[in-house]
C-alpha cells in the first residue's frame, strides 16, 4: 500500500512512524513534512491547503490512501478534492469538518443528538457577550467560533479579559464552566461504524501546575488509571455514536477521526469540544500503544468497511510524551536555533523512547527549530512511572537554546 500523509507536525510524524512500521505499507510519502518525518517518508513540497495540488500529487504517486492530518486543510475541503480524484482519503469532508471549524455548528449537532455538553450562548456582539458572561458567572469560558489551533479558548475569573478575548473574535461561544478533569477520546469512523481508541489526557497550560497561558498542548499520557474502566463504552454510547448518527442523518456523513474533548464532571461526562482530526500531543501516546497495524484501519475508515475489522489490539504498556517548545512559546516563538542530542536519544534510549518532530527543519547538516512546539519526546514503559522516567531522561539529552518544557506531565497520575 502506498500512503501519503498531509501535514508537518508531531501528529503527522507519529502517524508516519506507525505507518512506516506497518508491513502493508510499501511506500510512504508526506507533504510537506519536517526534518524528522524525512527519516521515514519521502517529502514533497506541496501546500497542504491546496486541494488540487494534494490530489495531483496523490495521483502522480499512485497513492492507495491519503491521510489528512491537520484541521485547517480538512475544513478547507482538501479531503473532498482527493475523494473527487477517486483516491481513498482518511479525513472528513469540508462540510463535516465544520464540527471543529464552527463551535456553534458543533453545539447544534450535540443538541440534536442529545449529547451531554455545557450550556452555551452563541454571541456576535459585545452586548450579547456581556449578557452571556453575566448569566454564567465566573470562571468565564469564551471560545472563538472558528479554528484557532487549540488556542482560541480563554478560561478566566477576569471579566475584562473574557470580554477582551470575545472582542478579538468575529463570533464566540460563551459557555458554563465544566468542573472536573479533562479526557481526550478519539474514535475512528466510516460514517456509520464507530471504533473508539484508548483515552489520553493532555496538558494545555504552558507551565507546571497548569499555570500560564493555553497552548496547543505541552504533553500527554495514556492509559488513565484514575478513570472508570467503562468510560470508553459510556462515551461511545452517549457521545460518539449519537454524533456520527446525527451527522449522517443530516446528509453530512463524518468519516475519519472524531475527537471528543471531555470533562468528567460531578454531573457526569460532558463534551467540551469536538475536533475533526487526531489531537496533538495525544496522538503520540495513543499510537505508541496501538498494536494493530495502522494502515489497514485507516483504509477501512476511508472505504466504509470498519465493521469488518477485528477488534483493535492494545499494548498494556503506558506512554508519555513531553513537548519541548521554543523560547517565548506560545507567544511569538524564536526559531532557527540548532537542536542537539537527537542522535544521543536514538542511540541510548531506543526503542523505549524516541523523538517526534513538530516545528523543525534541516539547515545544512543541522536540524533547527522552526515553530513553537518543536519536539514531542515520547516513551513507553511498564507503567506511567517508568514511561515518565524514560521520557524525561531523553528530554535531558536534548539541547535547544531557550527551550521550555513542563516537568509534571503525568506526575499526578503516576503518583510521583
Amino acid at each position: 500500500m502506498k500512503v501519503l500523509v498531509i501535514g508537518s507536525g508531531a501528529r503527522e510524524h507519529a502517524l508516519c512512524r506507525s505507518l512506516s512500521l506497518d508491513p502493508a505499507v510499501t511506500a510512504l510519502h508526506c507533504a510537506p513534512g519536517n526534518a524528522g518525518i524525512a527519516e521515514v517518508a519521502e517529502l514533497h513540497p506541496v501546500d497542504p491547503m491546496d486541494g488540487a495540488a494534494v490530489s495531483a500529487l496523490a495521483t502522480d504517486l499512485g497513492t492507495d490512501l491519503v491521510v489528512v492530518g491537520p484541521e485547517a486543510p480538512l475544513v478547507a475541503g482538501v479531503a473532498d478534492a482527493v475523494h473527487a480524484a477517486g483516491i481513498p482519503v482518511f479525513g472528513p469532508s469540508g462540510e463535516a469538518a465544520r464540527i471543529e471549524g464552527s463551535k456553534a455548528f458543533a453545539k447544534d449537532v450535540m443538541a440534536a443528538a442529545g449529547v451531554p455538553t455545557a450550556r452555551s450562548y452563541v454571541c456576535s456582539s459585545a452586548e450579547e457577550v456581556a449578557r452571556a458572561l453575566d448569566a454564567f458567572g465566573a470562571p468565564y469560558v469564551v471560545k472563538d467560533d472558528g479554528l484557532a489551533a487549540g488556542k482560541g479558548v480563554v478560561v478566566t475569573h477576569d471579566l475584562d479579559a473574557a470580554k477582551a478575548h470575545a472582542a478579538a473574535c468575529e463570533r464566540v461561544v460563551v459557555e458554563e464552566f465544566l468542573d472536573g478533569p479533562e479526557v481526550s477520546v478519539f474514535a475512528l469512523t466510516d460514517g456509520e461504524t464507530v471504533v473508539p481508541l484508548q483515552p489520553a489526557q493532555d496538558f494545555k497550560r504552558a507551565l507546571d501546575g497548569d499555570e500560564g497561558p493555553n497552548t496547543g498542548g505541552m504533553g500527554a499520557y495514556s492509559p488513565l488509571p484514575w478513570t472508570d474502566p467503562k468510560l470508553v463504552d459510556e462515551v461511545l454510547e452517549t457521545v460518539l455514536q449519537p454524533t456520527v448518527d446525527e451527522m449522517r442523518r443530516r446528509g453530512i456523513p463524518f468519516a475519519g477521526v472524531l475527537y471528543a474533548g471531555l470533562a468528567i464532571t460531578s454531573r457526569g461526562v460532558r463534551v467540551i469540544e469536538f475536533n475533526a482530526r487526531f489531537g496533538d500531543p495525544e496522538t503520540q501516546v495513543v499510537l505508541a500503544r496501538l498494536k494493530t497495524p495502522l494502515a489497514g484501519v485507516l483504509l477501512a475508515a476511508a472505504q466504509g468497511t470498519l465493521a469488518d475489522l477485528e477488534p483493535l489490539r492494545w499494548s498494556e504498556e503506558a506512554a508519555v510524551t513531553v513537548v519541548v517548545a521554543s523560547h517565548n512559546y506560545p507567544g511569538s516563538p524564536r526559531t532557527g536555533d540548532p537542536i542537539t542530542g537527537l542522535d544521543a536519544v536514538a542511540a541510548e534510549d531506543a526503542p523505549h523512547a524516541y523523538v517526534l518532530h513538530a516545528g523543525t527543519r534541516r539547515d545544512g547538516a543541522a536540524i533547527v527549530s522552526a515553530g513553537g512546539r518543536v519536539l514531542s519526546v515520547t516513551a513507553t514503559g511498564e507503567d506511567l512511572v517508568q514511561a515518565r522516567e524514560r521520557a524525561y531522561t531523553a528530554v535531558a539529552r536534548i539541547g535547544l537554546d531557550g527551550s521550555q518544557h513542563r516537568t509534571d506531565i503525568a506526575a499526578k497520575a503516576a503518583g510521583v
